[in-house]
Order: C-alpha cells, then structure tokens, then sequence
C-alpha cells in the first residue's frame, strides 16, 4: 500500500514543503528511509514504531519505505515523526486516505504517542498558506505561534492517539472533535489603508509597559540627543565614556523609543526566532523590537550563523531591532570586521558545501566602550595610560567599522551635583514621539523607491533628497577641510544632518543641522583623537 503525506522543513530561513511518501510491500521485513536525511530524521523510524507500538498497534512484518521529498535537499530536525506515523496508519487502513488531503502535519513523537512541539513552524505554515493549503495539523505547543498566520485553520494535537481520531472523523464534524485554534488579532497587528504609517503613529502614542525609560537617566542630555537622532534615522551609533557615565543604559533604552513592530515586521522577525527555536508557549511570537548583547568573546559562527546547515547568528536575530556591542573595543578585531558587509547590505551571506545561505540582517548597531584601557582617559588625574595604550586599545576597531558608525559621542562622567540634585529628563514615549514623527516624514519622502530611512541613501541619492543652498555648501567645504572628511564620511555627515532636520520638523537642511552633525562627527576626537592634539 503507498501513500502520502504533505509536511515541511527549513533550510536556511526559507521554508519549503515536503511529501513524506510511504510504500509497504511484501518482502523481506525492513524499515527504509531515504530522501537525503539528517541524523535526527533517521531516529525518526525508530520513534514512530514504538510509539504505535505503546499504542497497541504493531507494524506488520513487510519491507516499509519512507522516502522525503524532494530528495536532493537535507532533511534535518524532528517534525516529520507525525506526518510518518500518519503515512504509516494509512497504508495500514488506519486512517482513510481521504482525510490527509490539503492538510500539512508537523510533529515530533515521543515514545508514549505525545506530540511534542518542533522548530520553525511559524515559516512552514506560511510557506503551506502560500501554497494554499487550508488546514495544518501541528503540537498543540505551537498553535499560538502559528495562529500569526491569517486564513488557514490550525488545529493543535496533543498526542498522535488524538491525531487519528481526528483524522478518521468526517469532515464536517472535525471541528467538533477539536476546534481551529483562533486568537483574536491584538491592536498592533491592525493596520488601515495607510499600512505601516499607521502602526508607526501607533507606536509613538502608546507607552510599552516593562521597558526602561529614558527619564531615568540624569543628566547626559548630549548623549540621549543623539540617540534620539540615532533612532530617527536608523543610524549606527558608537558611545564613549568613563564607567558609569551611562552608556550601556542609554543602549538599553534604545527600543523604547523606537515604533512598534508593523503586523509584517513581527511576521518576519517572529520567523527568524521561530527557525532558532526561540520561540515557545509563553512567547509565541516576537512583538517588540529585538535587543541583543553579545558578549565579547562570542564566536564569528555564533554572531553571523553557523553549522553545517547554518542557523541564524545574533546580527541576524536583532533584524529590525538594535544589535549592542558592550565594550566593543574588547571585541576580537576579526569578529568586528564581519559585521562589514551586513551593515552594508542588510543581509548576511553565508557559503558551505550544501549550499548558500542568506539571512536578514538589517539592524541598529550600537557600541560602547571607554576610552582607554583604565577606562579614564582624559582625565590625567586618574588615567595612567601612555598615547601608545591609548591608540593600542582602539586598533581593534578598523577604520572601515569606525566609518559605519555614523553617530559617534562622548559621555562625561557625571558630577555629584547632577546624581543629588538632577531632575529627570525627557521620557521615552515623549522621545519615542519625535521618532515616529521623524520616520513618517522619511516614508512621505521615499514612497514609492527602495529606500526606507536617511541612513539608506547612497551617494547617487545625495543630491536628491539632500539638497544643499549656497550657505551650506561653502560650511561644508569648511568642514571638509578642517576635519579632513572621507567621500563616506561627507555623505554620512549630511544625512544624520537630514535627520537632525527630520526630527526638527524642517524641510530643508540648514546650517544648524550640518554643524550638530559635525559636532558627532569630531565627537570621535573625544576617544580616538586627543592623543594626537
């Protein structure tokens, strides 16, 4: 008897679909499996048959072949146990073979018939939806992870006994024996007519309980400024400072001022962690902008992706969202020059023998790190450190990851003064405000191109978006000179002034927007330069 049972699998980030054929024959008693299989999908035969086998059902002694196709991809992960099991049931006239059409089952068995959740479920309901499958047979641990998907039923088993019964009922009196899984769409998956620009005014308005606020740092107004600017137009930006003047409290409240996650970008992001295996019951799906912080002796594998068949790294789990780098001049220099081409192209390109891999990396990259080995540096009076530590401890950073860093600021340290005495600044749903704001008059100006924030523009797109008056341009000439600018560094310079003028409410840059931005420019001095003055 054959039959066949449509299931799923990830490779890479993408997701594609899978018919898990099944053959029993007469012969010599053997169970096969093929189709270019991974080690866990070999213990797959072995799990099904003493799972049936503690449900009182024996497989008969006849030659079995399972074969995953198509065959020229490697299979990996556990969750093509139910979809076998199932082939298996209705080749034994188990289960009719009616019901396995237009339904996709994911699942992985444990030895007493329980379904157990699997990986990278999220993408292959989609992938099924898209393929315009109606109904999907998945762990009764991933329904609300897969309930992002609209349109198609998700029914959640807890065992495989549960499964057949479902299964071997009549169509339309499934749903009584388990009921689609429906959760009612939450506010921040809605959108109108105007799509993202609503969900980014939504941001702005709502305050997001748990999230550490901005007013509660003292003092620092520089350094929240450019954050503040940081996040307007999604620049990468690098702080230095003694210890305790704030700088790793400042990342951390980066997200809070950032929009909300569009019902598309929660979509996308949810499915990274989804193929991570990051997701669970308690948190089905990824609502807010994402926050990593590796710490500095992270692995290259571990910070792009890796493995034989490789998974998503940490640049590509804070896609969409803020990648911090604590201490980044602690950082192997190797390791730091492999965020180059992500933070260049949004994506991160990954080569092995089975293939070549990309994933998204499109993220705020966001550093600290003090000035100097003692951390002190310029104040001689506690700084010990010769010109040449002072220059050493930087090397680690290579010129072409400094020339990424649009927004560069130093962070004094804090007078008692201001800890006793300081009143609390401006909060984060009143920054977030300005943010929202800012990025809605960048979507107005860039509606219908490719290009989302000011910190994608190109050079061909300069003299486009930015245009300059005659005052302007003479400062810019100025500064070009007296700073000694790079062609990169001059773009980038006018289009943190673009967002300065953005946040401002301006239509036009002015003198004022390219001097501010100037001031985070040279703000590099303040960690990297002095020794040299």
């Amino acid at each position: 008897m054959y039959s066949t049972v449509l299931s799923g699998a990830i490779y890479g980030i993408d997701s594609y679909l899978v018919q898990v054929e099944v053959d029993m024959s007469s012969g010599l008693p053997c169970f096969a499996m093929v189709g270019s299989l991974g080690g866990e999908v070999k213990e797959s035969g072995e799990r099904v048959r003493i799972a049936l086998k503690n449900m009182g059902i024996h497989l008969p002694p006849m030659h079995v072949a399972v074969n995953l196709s198509p065959a020229d991809i490697k299979k990996e992960g556990t969750a093509f146990d139910l979809p076998i099991a199932a082939g298996l049931l209705c080749s034994m006239e188990k289960i009719r073979r009616s019901a396995l059409q237009g339904i996709l089952l994911l699942g992985e068995l444990g030895l007493d018939g329980k379904v157990r959740p699997v990986k990278g479920v999220l993408p292959i309901i989609k992938k099924a939806h898209e393929a315009g499958i109606e109904r999907c047979l998945i762990p009764e641990g991933n329904v609300r992870e897969a309930g992002r998907i609209q349109g198609i039923k998700i029914v959640g088993v807890p065992s495989l006994s549960t499964a057949i019964e479902y299964l071997n009922t009549p169509p339309q009196r499934q749903d009584m024996v388990i009921a689609p899984f429906v959760e009612e769409e939450p506010l921040w998956m809605r959108e109108d007519t105007e799509g993202k620009r609503k969900s980014l005014r939504e941001g702005g308005d709502e305050p997001v309980p748990g999230e550490p606020d901005f007013c509660e740092i003292v003092g620092q107004e520089s350094v929240k400024r450019a954050a503040l600017i940081a996040a307007a137009g999604f620049h990468n930006l690098l702080i230095v400072g003694p210890p305790g003047s704030g700088k790793t409290m400042t990342a951390r409240r980066l997200p809070s001022i950032l929009p909300l996650l569009t019902g598309e970008e929660i979509l996308e992001v949810s499915s990274i962690y989804s193929i991570a295996g990051l997701l669970d019951e308690d948190t089905p799906y990824i609502s807010r902008r994402p926050f990593l912080n590796p710490h500095h002796t992270i692995s290259p594998q571990a910070l792009t992706g890796g493995g034989r068949i490789p998974r998503p790294g940490v640049i590509s789990l804070s896609h969409r969202g803020v990648l911090f780098l604590d201490e980044m001049a602690e950082f192997k220099k190797q390791t730091l020059d492999l965020l180059r081409q992500p933070m260049e192209d949004r994506r991160v390109q990954i080569a092995r023998s089975c293939g070549s891999f990309s994933y998204p990396a499109d993220f705020m990259l966001v550093g600290a790190s003090n000035p100097c080995p003692c951390g002190y540096y310029p104040d001689r009076n506690r700084c010990r450190c010769t010109p040449f530590e002072v220059r050493q401890y930087f090397s680690r950073i290579s010129g072409p990851i400094l020339d990424r860093l649009d927004i560069r600021i130093f962070a004094p340290q804090l007078k008692i003064g201001q800890l006793q005495g300081g009143e609390k600044g401006e909060t984060s749903t009143s920054m977030r405000k300005k943010v929202t704001g800012a990025r809605i008059r960048q979507q107005k100006r860039f509606e219908g191109t490719r290009l989302r924030f000011n910190v994608d523009l190109g050079a061909g797109d300069i003299e486009k978006y930015c245009p300059l008056g005659r005052k302007e341009k003479q400062l810019m000439e100025e500064l070009f000179q007296s700073l000694g600018l790079s062609a990169r560094a001059y773009h980038r310079m006018i289009k943190v002034a673009r967002t300065i003028a953005d946040v401002e409410g301006r239509d036009a840059i002015g003198r004022e927007q390219l001097l501010e931005a100037a001031c985070y420019y040279s703000g590099e001095e303040a960690g990297f330069g002095n020794e040299r003055q």
